[in-house]
């Protein structure tokens, strides 16, 4: 009867010492949102000391004082009093659009472009110098040539997006093309694989981690851009609001965008890191 109950009880007894496998599951995901909420709350800690010394020293108004405004902008965001007064939320959507929209653009130059400079000598010793080149330039600077091509303010917003966002992801994805171990060259040498069945089977998978890593910087640049691209153009979006907050001398309304701004920020950098983390690998020898 023993011998029978002890591989019975044997799953029974590690069950309940270890746990089972969606006991152990929720424990992680409790351990992750636990972890996130830790550091969420250090890093306040950390700004509120920061802000608080230097409304100390200046007339920046402190956290306390921001409180109140920033409740009031979150708390309608979306009202429409005219062109001149706009909810937050408002802001903030017209500014995402212009983001969206340049990323987008730039990503379908910036890979393909990565690709041929990382698979071509030839390419990359013309193409990467004119790169090195025009990635230093300032957004600030990209405007007006926007400006005066497009003739439109929202669209020079979104051209300097394009023309910055795009050389993180244009290094990057040169890089994993050009890191392609030459075993899997010869694998598809010996397979007869085409140009197209070499890239699509061989040299994009390999690269997939790299060209993810240079779309989260990507979209960071973008999103840091556009604030300073709409406080020129002078038309809706949150960088207006911010200079439109200054041109008001309301500190609190721009200690508030810039809460918000990075907290958007902080969002669309976590949903790019859950993709590289699906995207990502280890090498085998």
């Amino acid at each position: 009867m023993s011998i029978i109950a002890l591989p019975v009880a044997g799953p029974f007894f590690r069950a309940l010492v270890f746990g089972t496998p969606e006991s152990r599951g929720s424990a992680r995901v409790v351990r992750a949102c636990a972890s996130g909420v830790i550091s969420l709350s250090g890093a306040a800690l950390i700004l509120a000391a920061m802000w608080g010394a230097a409304s100390s020293l200046s007339e920046l108004p402190g956290p306390f004082a921001t409180s109140a405004t920033f409740w009031d902008l979150v708390s309608n965001p979306f009202y429409n009093n005219g062109p001149n007064d706009k909810g937050v939320g408002l802001q903030m959507w017209a500014s995402l659009q212009r983001v969206f929209i340049g990323f987008g653009v730039g990503t379908a130059i910036a890979i393909p472009l990565g690709i041929l400079i990382g698979s071509s000598r030839t390419a990359g010793r013309f193409v990467d110098p004119l790169v090195q080149v025009l990635r230093p330039v300032s957004p600030l600077a990209w405007f007006p040539i926007g400006l005066v091509v497009l003739a439109s303010a929202p669209h020079a917003s979104v051209f300097v997006v394009v023309i910055t966002s795009l050389w993180p992801t244009v290094i990057n994805t040169s890089l994993g093309v050009s890191s392609v171990p030459q075993s899997q060259h010869d694998v598809a040498r010996v397979f007869r694989f085409d140009r197209w069945k070499t890239l699509t089977r061989i040299v994009i998978p390999h690269s997939l981690p790299y060209m993810v890593a240079g779309l989260r910087l990507s979209m960071g640049t973008a999103w840091m851009v556009i604030v300073a691209a709409e406080m020129l153009s002078g038309n809706a979006g949150i960088g207006f609001f911010v200079w439109d907050s200054w041109n008001a001398l309301d500190l609190e309304r721009i200690c508030s965008a810039i809460l918000l701004i990075g907290v958007v920020g902080l969002i669309i950098d976590r949903c790019f890191g859950f993709l590289a983390a699906r995207f990502s690998y280890t090498e085998v020898a």
